[in-house]
């Protein structure tokens, strides 16, 4: 049986990734990791409107450039949270908590 991700965890993880989003060098979040970054908001947004707000087609994330990644990050992670800490939806913190292992290693 696959070990449940708890809420803290989660959390703990966007913001390690969202405060590394936010120490990167210019050239670094041009070459990718911005990009890794922002995918991974729009995804974790994305889960948290589909839940509060079902049957509405959830709003797409605008790309504010690079330097706000991270805060974009850090943003969605706690919209998700928000909405997903209840029980229920451990499948999808589980696959969050995945999708943020391997956002964590495209940014490095």
């Amino acid at each position: 049986m696959p070990e449940q991700t708890r809420p803290d965890e989660l959390s703990a993880a966007v913001e390690r990734l969202a405060g590394r989003l936010r120490s990167l060098s210019q050239r670094r979040l041009q070459s990718g990791a911005a990009a890794a970054g922002l995918d991974l908001a729009r995804w974790l947004d994305r889960e948290a409107q589909l839940l509060e707000f079902p049957g509405r087609e959830p709003y797409v994330m605008a790309d504010e450039g690079v330097f706000v990644v991270g805060d974009q990050l850090s943003l969605a992670g706690r919209e998700l949270l928000a909405v997903a800490a209840q029980p229920g939806h451990e499948a999808l913190l589980a696959a969050a908590r995945e999708k943020v292992v391997q956002a964590a290693r495209a940014v490095g």
